[in-house]
């Protein structure tokens, strides 16, 4: 494996053990010799915080602006002098994301259409293209057993048509962007957990190759 620093984006519907298999990605770079660093989005900048309550339904806040809201803070994202994606990836670091610009493709997407997410995040030049997508498929009733299952408080998005809809909705975006050339390994999220990931293992290595 070659160590030049990579961009790495996991998705999926919630419950699909993306936080696990970020950690366990990251650890067994760092094994090999990598410089990692961890990041989500919505970040914990003001934009992201800003995203959390109206996920949360603290405010108000239509379909188009939670789309520019993410896009929004994805570019800040990206561009952070401190700790930005870009900033990382210069310092020789790969960078691990839980969600990014699929995931507005997707929820967004769902409801104000593939073409105006998409003017939002992959026209901005500070919304940088991963190197690879590793999306995490799980069924929207598994979904819905892992979230119950840790007792938090439910987000907008966390129901069973709205979580089948996007699933189907993400699959179709992942058609157009490979045709973009994009990278994207849908990997089978109900297993055993190492099972899973050596199958992410065995997807992002072709890319440091």
């Amino acid at each position: 494996m070659n160590k030049d620093p990579k961009f790495i984006v996991f998705e999926g519907i919630d419950g699909a053990g993306k936080t696990t298999q970020i950690n366990l990605l990251c650890k067994a770079l760092e094994k090999r010799g990598f410089s990692c660093f961890v990041t989500a989005e919505p970040t914990d900048m003001p934009s992201g915080k800003a995203i959390r309550r109206a996920l949360a339904k603290e405010v108000d806040k239509t379909p188009l602006e939670m789309a520019e809201m993410f896009a929004r803070d994805r570019e800040l994202h990206n561009t952070d002098a401190k700790a930005g994606i870009e900033k990382m990836l210069a310092d020789g670091t790969t960078v691990i994301c839980d969600r990014y610009y699929y995931s507005s493709l997707a929820y967004q997407g769902t409801v104000l259409g593939y073409d105006t997410v998409a003017a939002l995040n992959l026209d901005n030049p500070n919304i940088r293209r991963p190197d690879i997508c590793i999306f995490l498929d799980l069924t929207p009733e598994k979904s819905l057993q892992r979230i119950g299952g840790r007792g938090e408080k439910t987000e907008i998005y966390e129901n069973f048509d709205y979580l089948t809809r996007t699933r189907k909705t993400f699959f179709e975006i992942f058609d157009k962007l490979r045709q973009r050339g994009e990278l994207i390994s849908v990997i089978d999220a109900d297993g055993d957990v190492e099972e899973v990931s050596t199958r992410i293992l065995a997807a992002v290595a072709d890319i440091f190759k």
